[in-house]
């Protein structure tokens, strides 16, 4: 049987999702988690790979077990858990369901802090420069207008395309506080956060909308913005066609 996981995690000390050697991830410690709870071992596949840092409100990952599974089994899967990383819910679903590859749209979040806060400094970037939030809605908004994400993305990837298809991109502020969201079918290595500080630039004055579409056109990383701290970045939203959230 094949059952996915919801789960969140604080990316604070992990190496990003995907296993690496040396290095503690999410991927791993879920899976030696699950593997002692199931008594066997269990193999788990994730909706995509975080980087180093960056956070999930929601997740999920794909196993297979031989049994039914228990819904009380959430809270003693989560005793095993350390205190960064939380099981939602286990979710059954049909044998070739696959939590990468199903997946039809992601959402992230990036916060940024204009005035100093000691008790959101983990989960958002201080950032105390002016931002003129109503130009970056305005580069922002151009984003569903390509699909050709190249300039974005980390460069020497192994993809196969730069192609996203962007459904939302917009700033909302609130005090001090500022939060982009953006939705996507896909997202690139990096991406998320290249395209933050390139319109963090336009904020500033740096680059014009205009630019921002000439980046976009070029195709060239080197033009783009720089890579805003990953500790302000979130995985809110995956969505399937088969899982009512």
């Amino acid at each position: 049987m094949r059952y996915f996981i919801e789960f969140a995690y604080n990316g604070k000390n992990y190496c990003g999702w995907q296993s690496q050697p040396h290095s503690p991830s999410v991927q791993e410690t879920l899976g030696r988690a699950l593997s002692v709870l199931l008594r066997a071992e269990t193999e788990i596949t994730g909706a995509g790979r975080t980087d180093t840092g960056v956070h999930a409100r929601q997740m999920f990952a794909h196993f297979d077990h031989d049994r039914p599974l228990d819904p009380a089994l959430v809270q003693k899967f989560n005793s095993f858990l350390p205190k960064d990383i939380a099981v939602l819910r286990f979710i059954p679903v049909h044998d070739t369901a696959h939590a990468r590859f199903d997946a039809t749209s992601r959402t992230y979040e990036y916060h940024i802090h204009t005035f100093k806060d000691v008790f959101v400094n983990e989960g958002s970037w201080y950032n105390f420069h002016e931002l003129d939030i109503a130009v970056m809605n305005q580069a922002a908004a151009i984003l569903p207008d390509y699909t050709d994400f190249k300039c974005f993305s980390k460069t020497h990837t192994d993809v196969k395309t730069f192609n996203c298809r962007i459904t939302e991109a917009y700033w909302k502020k609130s005090g001090t506080h500022l939060v982009f969201t953006i939705s996507a079918d896909r997202f690139l290595r990096n991406m998320v956060r290249a395209v933050v500080g390139t319109l963090v630039n336009a904020g500033l004055g740096k680059i014009t909308v205009d630019d921002v579409r000439e980046i976009i056109e070029s195709r060239d990383r080197n033009r783009a913005g720089f890579s805003v701290p990953a500790h302000g970045l979130y995985l809110t939203r995956v969505q399937y066609p088969y899982i009512t959230h």
